[in-house]
C-alpha cells in the first residue's frame, strides 16, 4: 500500500499556495502532508479537531513545506471568502483549492427525512462547494489561473449505501457541477476536476459504517480490501500540477480497488 513518503515529488508544486477544507483528518489530512512534503504552502482548515490540524501543520513544516491554520464552520455563508481571503493574505496568492469537507450527517431511511437533515447534509456537502468555488475562482481568474479539486464519492455512482441517499445524491452534484465548471472555467485557466474515492478507511466511516457493514463493502471490492487515505493523496498531487496535469480538466478520477469500473 502506498505512504506518504513513497509519493513522487512534483518540483512544480513547490512554493504553490493550497487551500484545503476538512484537512485535519482522513483524506483532507493526507493530501495537506503530501502537499508539504511538494515544499507549497498549505492552509490547514478545521471546525472542531484543532489539535489534528496542528499536528497536519506542524507535520507540513517539518516536511519543508509553510502552513497556517485556517478554522472555520464551511457552512457558514461566510466562511468561504474569509478562508480563501485568510490564504491570500498568508501566501500572497491562492494556486490549487481543495474542496474535501463533507459529511454523511446520518444514516437515515427515506420514511425519516426531515427539512433540518436534508439541509444539513446539503450544506456540508454541496452549498459549501458552491460557496468555495464562487470565493475560489473569483481569486483564481485575478491571477490568471489555478486548480480546483472536488470530492466526489463512489457512493455518486451507485446511490449510496442503507440511509445514505441524499449524501449520495450529494456527491452526484459534485460530480456533474464539476464537469460544468471546468467548461466554464477554462478560458480562465482555471482546471476544474474531481476525485471520487471507494471505500477507504478514514474517521467517515468510523462513525457511519459498523464492522458488519464493512466487511459487506469489502466483499465487493476486486483488490479485497478496503483502501487508505495516503492512497488517494496523489491524485490531489497530479491534479494540482501544471507539469503533470496540465491538460486534464472536467474530469473525475476513481480511487476504489476496483469496486467501481465506469
Amino acid at each position: 500500500m502506498t505512504t506518504l513518503s513513497a509519493l513522487p515529488v512534483f518540483p512544480d508544486l513547490a512554493g504553490k499556495a493550497v487551500l484545503i477544507t476538512g484537512a485535519s483528518t482522513g483524506i483532507g489530512a493526507a493530501a495537506a502532508r503530501a502537499f508539504g512534503q511538494n515544499k507549497a504552502k498549505v492552509a490547514v482548515n478545521y471546525n472542531s479537531s484543532r489539535e489534528a490540524a496542528e499536528a497536519v501543520v506542524a507535520d507540513i513544516q517539518a516536511a519543508g513545506g509553510e502552513a497556517i491554520l485556517a478554522p472555520g464552520d464551511v457552512t457558514k455563508p461566510e466562511t468561504a471568502q474569509r478562508l480563501v481571503e485568510q490564504t491570500v493574505a498568508a501566501f500572497g496568492r491562492l494556486d490549487v483549492l481543495v474542496n474535501n469537507a463533507g459529511a454523511l450527517v446520518k444514516r437515515t431511511p427515506v420514511a425519516e427525512y426531515t427539512d433540518e437533515f436534508v439541509d444539513a447534509v446539503l450544506d456540508v456537502n454541496v452549498r459549501h462547494v458552491v460557496r468555495f468555488m464562487r470565493e475560489g475562482a473569483a481569486q483564481m481568474r485575478r491571477q490568471g489561473g489555478g486548480s480546483i479539486i472536488n470530492l466526489s464519492s463512489i457512493a455518486a455512482r451507485h446511490g449510496g449505501g442503507p440511509g445514505s441517499v441524499i449524501y449520495a445524491a450529494a456527491k452526484g452534484f459534485v460530480a456533474v457541477a464539476t464537469r460544468g465548471w471546468a467548461k466554464e472555467l477554462a478560458k480562465d485557466g482555471i482546471r476544474v476536476n474531481a476525485i471520487s474515492p471507494g471505500v477507504i478507511t478514514t474517521p467517515f466511516h468510523e462513525r457511519f459504517s459498523t464492522a458488519e457493514q464493512l466487511a459487506a463493502m469489502q466483499a465487493t471490492i476486486p483488490m479485497n480490501r478496503l483502501g487508505t487515505s495516503e492512497e488517494c493523496a496523489a491524485a490531489f498531487l497530479y491534479l494540482a500540477s501544471e507539469a503533470a496535469g496540465g491538460y486534464v480538466t472536467g474530469q473525475m478520477i476513481e480511487i476504489n480497488g476496483g469496486q467501481y469500473m465506469p
